[in-house]
């Protein structure tokens, strides 16, 4: 069996030093370019495979990123990964995707086994207050960006939309078809997007001196947990029905209108209004295409990898927080009742 190539093979092969192979594939940009070309062809002519193994050992980092998500089954989520991984891939590195399912042990199963990977770098969605543990992480030489979440301090960069102003704008456009009597459905408000949407939702009601809200908390923000809180409302009958309901996420939103249609008892628009957030791609696919509060999915996984990189190389980062202002995106789901 023939033995693997190494970089002292390379080097031979291409008449250069060992450090010059190195600096070939760490440091390219000093290296000249006819120099690099005679080393990337050497590696090719032998097929050289890098160590990584031992290189994380060296420089203490690998060319991975750690990113924790609160559910990858949601689409929203997924784009915001598809999204950091193309821009990571054009830095050189990779991204290693970590599902925390909103639970903090998980969560805290994967920083750990992050850190033991030595990524260069952590992009989370946390599901509570680690701010504690990020900072340890920071000081063994591991830094951290939110994502989808804003920082409360200067100590880390974050990426978010205004979840506050999303909120807002949905209850805002309920209101303004003529619906009053509004339900919020939402998982948890620990979770802390759901608990800025919900602050939101209440702030435009406050504006209309005959509008109520009731809150509805559901037990997950998938679309079973929807369709659940969509039954009770379809045994309540129509008098207690709300006119409008606003949805945390599109998941929730979809889960709802499927209980109201699928038993024919409610029509959407005509007998409830429906909103949700997140605008995925299903949204637009529904029965009944959803009204929703579109985020820049592609925007958040882009200035995640932005944050991170200037995070990691520079020696005294100014943190910042960058803050995207969430769209209004109506369709069916939420028209104009008929007058007639």
């Amino acid at each position: 069996m023939n033995r693997t190539a190494s970089i002292k093979d390379v080097a031979n092969h291409a008449s250069v030093a060992v450090g010059t192979v190195s600096n070939v594939l760490n440091y390219p940009d000093r290296v000249s370019d006819r120099t690099k070309e005679r080393v990337l062809r050497a590696i090719d002519e032998l097929g050289f495979v890098r160590n990584d193994a031992a290189r994380q050992l060296r420089v203490g980092h690998s060319r991975t990123i750690g990113l924790i998500v609160l559910d990858v089954g949601n689409p929203f989520f997924t784009s915001v990964v598809r999204a950091a991984e193309d821009a990571a891939a054009l830095q050189g590195s990779a991204v290693l995707l970590g599902d925390s399912g909103h639970n903090a042990s998980r969560e805290a199963n994967y920083v750990d086994l992050f850190q033991e990977q030595r990524v260069q770098g952590l992009l989370i969605s946390p599901v509570g207050d680690i701010t504690d543990r990020l900072d340890l992480l920071r000081e063994r030489g591991i830094p951290t960006v939110l994502v989808d979440r804003l920082a409360d301090e200067s100590r880390f960069s974050s990426v978010a939309v205004d979840d506050d102003a999303g909120g807002y704008l949905a209850a805002r456009h309920l209101l303004d078809t003529g619906r009053r009597r509004l339900a919020f459905v939402g998982g948890a408000t620990s979770i802390r997007q759901v608990a800025d949407r919900l602050q939101g939702a209440r702030r435009a009601v406050k504006e209309e001196p005959d509008a109520t809200l009731e809150i509805l908390t559901a037990e997950g923000m998938t679309v079973l947990a929807g369709r659940s809180i969509g039954n009770e409302l379809v045994e309540r009958g129509p008098a207690e029905l709300p006119e409008g309901i606003f949805c945390a996420n599109d998941l929730l939103a979809l889960g709802v209108m499927q209980s109201l249609t699928m038993t024919h008892t409610f029509r959407i628009p005509e007998d409830v209004a429906l909103i949700g957030y997140d605008d995925i791609d299903f949204a637009v696919s529904a029965v009944v295409p959803l009204s929703s509060i579109r985020q820049p999915t592609e925007l958040l996984g882009r200035t995640a990898i932005e944050l991170l990189s200037e995070e990691v190389e520079s020696r005294n980062p100014v943190h910042r927080s960058v803050v995207f202002t969430p769209e209004l995106v109506v369709r069916q789901s939420t028209a104009m009742p008929d007058a007639g």
